[in-house]
């Protein structure tokens, strides 16, 4: 879904800068200005002169719990549309104004979200807003590019999906098993024939429900006045018209009550794999912080409770990966009912029974016993540390911004996520494992490698 850009970011990413301003000696706090249009575009700027260098990101209200009934992949296939060109600006023009100028662009579609981002030097801020105002006016709808990008969406699937070992059975599949409405829990990827029944009108009619003004925040790190991007937003968006923007439907769902399990087999498969599934609290709630500090401390890294539980100690996972919101986002940029997943390859000598077995002794620990002190601050600062590591470049400053202005409603959410972080205690991680870390609100896939074909004599 993200056209790969680590190498980009690291090459980019810039030291922790005058600009962002410390409220005390252990916190670091972003400069955040926001401006709303008259056509409802909500502009964002986060001020840092350290770096002649901008980033930016536009994020619309739109992914995949909103595309149509019968077009799942629909809100991914459309990203790519994003870049096949305008009347304007044909197809190239986007990708050659921008890494010509030594920047890069990117976009990717989650559950809640699409977003588009730049990082370019400063000099490039006028030609990336023409271009993204352009796009959000209207795009080449042609059968050609349509047809063109139905084939390169089909192939990812092929690539990440049906050709490679285990698939993403951890996300699609278990979201199938976990949500029972349609919105949650289908496939965003896309099947292959609701991808190929898309038409042009279904695209045209996207664009004009979602790809609105008041439908987007536009967020820019870096280099600039606010002053200045104020005035440079209005020039080049004060003219796109909103639109009305489809309501949407209620993705809320309980807690699950019955624990669901799922065997499925893996022709590409060496060894066996399990994923789990936990529903989560909602975005905000008091349970929420707690939830993501408690993640952190099961399965963050290798000094996590299930890695030198299982790997290390019980030895029987090969490796554990997993998180809130996992794979598909971070413990912040949700909106909608969303997962703890744990996602991991065991050994063939052992079950996946035995493996939930040993999951559910070191959650019941942390629900019983909590964490001590010690530990607990570990955990929260390497949290609160990685958090503002995620914020150093301004490509990605920008996107946290927007995505903070677009599912929080506040861009300075940004800034109070360490506090969030800092102020989770003991005994709320005791609450939040016995709530919701539970069997009846489990869902589990055992993928195992599909039988050998049997042998063939050869005369």
């Amino acid at each position: 879904m993200k056209r790969r850009f680590d190498a980009w970011i690291l090459a980019l990413a810039l030291p922790l800068s005058a600009a962002a301003t410390a409220a005390d000696k252990d916190r670091w706090e972003l400069p955040v200005a926001s401006r709303t249009l008259d056509n409802g575009l909500t502009v964002v700027v986060s001020e840092d002169h350290s770096s002649p260098t901008i980033g930016v990101s536009v994020v619309y209200h739109v992914g995949m719990r909103l595309e149509p009934k019968g077009r799942t992949g629909f809100a991914h296939l459309f990203e790519h549309l994003m870049f096949q060109g305008t009347p304007e600006a044909p197809k190239g023009v986007f990708d050659r104004v921008i890494s010509g100028g030594g920047g890069f662009n990117n976009g990717s579609t989650r559950g809640d979200y699409t977003n588009y981002i730049e990082t370019a030097p400063v000099s490039a801020l006028e030609p990336i807003l023409w271009l993204e105002a352009d796009r959000m006016k209207t795009l080449d709808f042609s059968a050609g590019n349509l047809k063109n990008q139905q084939e390169v969406v089909k192939e990812e699937i092929r690539v990440n999906v049906k050709n490679k070992p285990y698939g993403v059975f951890f996300w699609d599949g278990l979201n199938a098993l976990a949500f029972s409405k349609w919105e949650n829990s289908h496939d965003g990827y896309g099947s292959f024939t609701d991808l190929d029944s898309a038409k042009l009108d279904d695209v045209r009619a996207f664009h004009r429900d979602f790809y609105g003004p008041n439908n987007a925040v536009i967020a820019i790190a870096g280099d600039v006045k606010a002053a200045d991007v104020f005035a440079l937003a209005e020039k080049y968006f004060g003219g796109i018209a909103r639109r009305p923007v489809p309501k949407g439907t209620d993705v809320g769902e309980p807690l699950n009550t019955k624990e669901k399990r799922e065997k499925q087999t893996d022709a590409l498969a060496q060894v066996p794999a399990f994923a789990a599934g936990w529903k989560m609290p909602a975005r905000g709630s008091a349970d929420h912080a707690p939830m993501a500090v408690l993640a952190q401390l099961l399965v963050g890294d290798t000094a996590a409770r299930l890695y030198q539980g299982l790997v290390k100690g019980r030895e029987q996972l090969l490796n554990i990966e997993g998180g809130l919101n996992w794979p598909l986002g971070d413990a912040w940029d949700f909106d909608g009912p969303t997962q703890f997943v744990l996602f991991g390859l065991y050994k063939p000598d052992v079950s996946m029974d035995a493996v939930l077995d040993a999951v559910d002794e070191e959650i019941a620990r942390v629900a019983k016993d909590g964490v001590d002190a010690t530990t607990l601050a570990r955990v929260k600062t390497k949290m609160v540390a990685d958090y503002y590591n995620g914020l150093d470049a301004f490509i990605l400053r920008a996107d946290a911004l927007a995505k903070a202005r677009m599912l929080w409603g506040d861009a300075n959410a940004v800034n109070r996520v360490p506090g969030w972080i800092e102020a989770v205690g003991a005994d709320d991680l005791k609450r939040v494992a016995a709530r919701y870390l539970v069997p009846t609100n489990r869902v589990a896939i055992d993928r195992v490698p599909a039988p050998a074909a049997p042998a063939t004599d050869k005369k």
